[in-house]
Parts: structure tokens; sequence; C-alpha cells
């Protein structure tokens, strides 16, 4: 590669913008690790008190990881597809 095309790359952007996009997932992705542990232990409570899950913690949690996979893939360069809340929130 020469020094000209190296500089064209640099300007790109597109690049910088997916670079402001990724800054803004893996702060999202501390926040969901934290709201994870409190739904971990939110259900842990409701199971012990009651001897039943909660459908709703279990649907959310369901959703939480998918959410966490999606910014996963588009940390890693595995997907375009940009989550929540340049997206729609996971279904599942």
């Amino acid at each position: 590669m020469n020094d000209q095309n190296e500089q064209q790359h640099y300007k790109n952007r597109s690049v910088w913008l997916r670079g402001l996009f990724m800054l803004i997932f893996i702060f999202l992705m501390g926040v969901t690790k934290f709201v994870t542990v409190v739904v971990v232990g939110f259900q842990f409570l409701v199971i012990l008190f009651t001897a039943e899950k909660n459908d709703n913690l279990l649907n959310f949690g369901k959703s939480l990881s998918v959410y966490e996979y999606q910014v996963m893939l588009y940390l890693t360069y595995n997907s375009e597809f940009k989550p929540f809340p340049m997206g729609d929130w996971p279904k599942e």
C-alpha cells in the first residue's frame, strides 16, 4: 500500500463513524453487563421466595442476551447491523 492510499484510508469518514459507534456500543456493553447482574439477582430472589420463575424476567433476560450477542458481532466486524439504539431492540 502506498502513502497516498494510506492517507485516504485515514480520512475515510465511514471508518471514523464506525469507530464512534464502536465506542458507544462498548459503553452500552458495560451497562448491559450491570443490568444482566441485576436481572440474574432479582430472578434468583424471585425463585427463592416464590419457587417460580418470573416470565417477564425470563423474556427480558433472553432479549438482553440477544442484544449483547448483536453488539459483539458488530464490534468484531462480523456484522454491519447496528443494534439498539440505532436499530430495534431484539424481540428474542
